[in-house]
């Protein structure tokens, strides 16, 4: 639905700018199924394990600060990150969650008429962030799933502000060489700022993966961003970061929302950045289930893309009864929600985060019987 072009300032009620209205909401993860009581949510590539023990002290330890507001600068986690990661400091920014940051860039370098360049299976955050700001966003074809570098250059004009690559790649669990980061920000103008959303950073353990760090420090058109979403367990209290150099980090501090991460959120990640058994163990849950689940999924006949991430992707047939759509009701009215991804260009798949063993088991037995197997 897109909002009326006629004068907006003589209209019989607020009306929203062009284009506002044609932007398609984000839908997270479902959660609840009507008639199951707890459901096991495999849908959202959340931490199975939960939180930290030591982040969940944290939080409550900010109980009774809760009627103050938070260090703007988030000072505390600043320099815990950038300790854990050797950065420096002035070079760190912080938002509620990844998302914030990536809306905020958009915010930064979007004009009428702008564009950003995405996979066209890549997040949804950063189509909502460039619309919202009149950007025109621009699907690069991915092989098998992948990101192609010569298709996203291919994109690129002189309107091009910012390149936007998840690695690995959600939902796919895609991902790039080092090698490969580094000749697309080769390929890239100077003037383009290239994003490197590494939600998923620490579940590809492959020698050949760069977090990009190395090179944001060096380049002068590259920001990381990484959440405590993910690996942490720290989804509900929505705290990210992104690295990168001043010239960059500058425009977004001017613009960025005061006191927009709590103190539980900053103290909590704190904990949890430096709560190495609960990451060690939750790394390990993942290095061993997320082959097991791909290859039994396999062996029921299911294609599935090979994953660095949380979670699989399996591609379904279309034939009528065996469909990913039907797939996702199937699991869901035995109590297992998973994520279809027809949105993200993928009608025929479903996402299934990495659970643990029993749910793992139950999610294959139960596409097993719905496959007829």
């Amino acid at each position: 639905m897109t909002a009326p072009t006629t004068d907006r300032f003589a209209a019989p009620r607020p009306v929203p700018k062009a284009g506002i209205l044609d932007i398609h909401a984000y839908v997270g993860g479902k959660s609840k199924v009507e008639g199951i009581a707890h459901p096991v949510k495999l849908s959202s590539n959340e931490n199975i394990l939960g939180s930290s023990d030591k982040a969940k002290a944290a939080y409550r330890d900010a109980v009774d600060r809760l009627h103050i507001y938070p260090d703007g600068k988030a000072n505390i986690l600043r320099d815990a990150v950038a300790k854990r990661f050797n950065l420096e400091p002035e070079r760190l920014t912080f938002g509620d969650g990844s998302d914030e940051i990536f809306a905020l860039l958009c915010q930064v370098y979007l004009e009428p008429g702008d564009n950003i360049v995405q996979g066209e299976h890549g997040f949804a955050a950063y189509a909502i962030g460039a619309r919202a700001c009149q950007g025109e966003v621009r699907m690069a074809k991915e092989i098998n799933h992948r990101i192609d570098i010569d298709e996203v250059v291919k994109c690129v004009d002189e309107r091009t502000r910012l390149v936007f690559i998840a690695n690995p790649a959600n939902p796919t669990g895609t991902w790039l060489t080092g090698e490969e980061i580094r000749a697309l920000h080769a390929a890239l103008p100077p003037s383009v700022v290239l994003v490197l959303d590494g939600a998923y950073a620490e579940f590809c353990s492959d020698p050949r993966f760069e977090d990009g760090l190395d090179l944001a420090r060096a380049a002068e058109n590259v920001i990381v961003t990484r959440t405590f979403s993910k690996l942490h367990g720290l989804a509900a209290l929505r705290v990210g970061w992104g690295y990168a150099p001043e010239h960059i980090i500058a425009p977004i501090e001017h613009i960025r929302p005061p006191f927009n991460t709590s103190i539980p959120g900053q103290e909590a990640a704190v904990a949890a950045l430096f709560d190495d058994d609960f990451q060690a163990r939750s790394l390990a849950l993942v290095e061993q289930w997320r082959p097991w689940l791909a290859q039994q999924l396999g062996g029921l006949g299911l294609e599935v893309t090979p994953s660095a991430a949380n979670f699989v992707l399996a591609t379904f047939p279309t034939t009528p009864g065996k469909t990913a759509k039907e797939a996702e009701a199937f699991l869901a009215s035995k109590g297992y929600l998973v994520r279809a991804v027809a949105n993200y260009g993928l009608p025929d798949s479903i996402r299934i985060t990495v659970g643990l063993e029993e749910q793992n088991r139950a999610v294959v037995a139960l596409l097993g019987e719905f496959l007829g197997q």
